[in-house]
């Protein structure tokens, strides 16, 4: 059974860093690429980040990259995102999903993703 689960949320300053978790169930890194997504209030959810299950190839949106890094443990059942110099425009639910087409030449949403429960980012200013 495939599921995926995002942690690491909070309530932060701007400036601040937090690290957020994906912690994959049912199959690994190796099997599936991940994305790292977020949706504010009354805004679609939009790609932040995906790493490949191919070649662990990234890719980084515009308004992220330099400030947020993905990586995964050495096991690959975890997936985390590293977010420094947090913004209030970064204030979102952030969900991972998992599907083969995910890496560093798709990382947009998939209707048919494995789509993990989100975790709240509240970044004060």
């Amino acid at each position: 059974d495939v599921q995926l689960q995002a942690s690491g949320g909070g309530l932060v300053q701007a400036g601040g860093s937090l690290r957020l978790s994906c912690e994959l169930s049912g199959f690994t890194l190796d099997d599936y690429g991940i994305a790292w997504f977020r949706q504010a209030p009354g805004k679609e959810r939009e790609a932040v980040s995906c790493i490949s299950s191919r070649d662990g190839s990234t890719y980084y949106s515009d308004s992220v990259k330099g400030r947020f890094s993905i990586s995964s443990d050495n096991a690959k059942t975890t997936v985390y995102l590293q977010m420094h110099s947090l913004k209030p425009e970064d204030t979102a639910i952030y969900y991972c999903a998992g599907d083969r087409r995910y890496g560093s030449d798709w990382c947009e949403p998939l209707e048919d993703d494995h789509l993990g429960p989100g975790t709240q980012v509240t970044v004060s200013s």
